[in-house]
């Protein structure tokens, strides 16, 4: 008698799915469970990562931050800023001494209270130079910026940020309005552009100003200098250090007073954590596929022995073992990619979820799903194996007699 052609043994391997559909659904569980959060994790690890990189590049790629340095007494050391090392002359000093400079904002900011008739809101004020523009790569889109006049003044100008105005201006026209920062006085002169995310949480106002009315200090907190281009930031970085540490009279033994933190740097160490804690991630999840699996070969094991008798039957009238190996081997590998379709749409629908919930973009990875769909062929081809062998190595005349 010839052999039972491959159609014939898919047919009947599906239908003894088909007869058993708890069963099956129950089987695929591990597996779609375990794809699902594989295809979920990597979407979910590429947001958060793009999420990151966005703010860093928000910033600006070429972007460098002077912070003043820590301070050290009596074996207390103060943490980055600790000591007011940098003043807005340093600032000014950078650009025409560097070559690779292509902007300089001084920072100087404290957190304050804005009044506006009714409205009040918590918020940082900023006080720095017109450049602050130049160094964020950041518009005005109402009114204008603030002049060098305001700056060399004093004057007392400021220019809010998006959120800012939703919480004090509802219904109003900012631009021209007088807000009260503290308990001075303000005249609105723009609007920044939306940045996205808390950026927009900000007002600017004159370095000077902020110095003489906020915070009676001749030091600043911080200054931010963009680099001529991306590739230039590493040398506008090393001219930035030597020029503060001739101003500052440091000696070539003596450590720096301050920190130049390049932002380039920042973003690729912060891209290489995001692509290992994604890999984690989907490595811990595919621990999902390896239980699914032995979940398959437990339930493929359950199945032979309850149709021992039908596998007598069918190699009494002319099948092979190999026809037996392959019956039970397809309804193993169908079982599993089943479960791997499934999972992908159950890891496509969480990775959006998530996505939703955390108000992030979350990129569905088309090589994540072949990876996962694969893996899960795999799965049932390697745990269905041994239960597909055993099928096929019974005695004819032994399953025939077995109840």
């Amino acid at each position: 008698m010839r052999n039972i052609d491959f159609g014939m043994t898919v047919r009947i391997a599906v239908r003894a799915l088909r007869v058993h559909k708890l069963r099956s659904l129950l089987t695929m569980l591990g597996i779609i469970i375990g794809v699902g959060a594989v295809v979920a994790m990597v979407s979910v690890g590429q947001g958060a990562t793009a999420q990151v990189t966005q703010r860093i590049a928000s910033l600006g790629s070429n972007v460098l931050q002077v912070f003043p340095g820590s301070s050290s007494a009596g074996g207390v050391r103060g943490g980055a800023g600790s000591v007011t090392s940098l003043t807005l002359d340093d600032a000014n000093a950078i650009a025409p001494a560097c070559p690779d400079v292509a902007a300089v904002a001084p920072i100087v900011s404290r957190n304050a209270q804005i009044v506006y008739g009714n409205q009040n809101w918590f918020t940082s004020v900023t006080g720095t130079s017109t450049e602050y523009l130049d160094v964020r790569s950041w518009d005005i889109a109402d009114g204008n910026m603030f002049t060098d006049d305001d700056v060399d003044a004093g004057t007392k100008v400021c220019v809010l940020g998006q959120t800012v105005v939703d919480n004090l201006f509802p219904e109003e026209e900012p631009v021209g309005a007088i807000v009260r920062i503290g308990n001075v006085p303000f005249t609105v002169v723009g609007v920044l552009t939306v940045k996205g995310s808390d950026q927009d949480d900000i007002i600017l106002i004159p370095v000077v100003t902020a110095m003489r009315r906020l915070t009676g200090r001749t030091s600043i907190n911080r200054i931010m200098v963009s680099a001529v281009s991306q590739k230039r930031s590493d040398a506008a970085q090393e001219e930035v250090t030597q020029l503060l540490r001739t101003r500052h009279n440091i000696r070539s033994s003596e450590d720096d007073d301050f920190s130049v933190r390049n932002m380039a740097d920042i973003a690729s160490a912060v891209a290489s954590s995001s692509r290992v804690l994604t890999l984690l991630l989907a490595s811990i999840a595919s621990v999902s596929l390896l239980v699914g699996g032995i979940g398959i070969m437990n339930i493929m094991l359950v199945s032979v022995t309850e149709r021992t008798r039908e596998i007598g039957i069918r190699m009494a009238v002319g099948a092979k073992g190999r026809d037996v190996l392959l019956q039970f081997l397809v309804e193993a590998v169908v079982t599993s990619l089943l479960g791997g379709i499934v999972g992908i749409l159950f890891g496509i629908g969480a990775a959006k979820l998530i996505g939703l919930i955390a108000k992030w973009s979350t990129p569905i990875v088309p090589g994540a799903i072949v990876l996962a769909f694969v893996f899960s062929a795999v799965v049932g081809i390697f745990f269905g194996y041994y239960p597909a062998r055993r099928a096929a190595n019974l005695d004819p005349i032994e399953a025939l007699r077995y109840e």
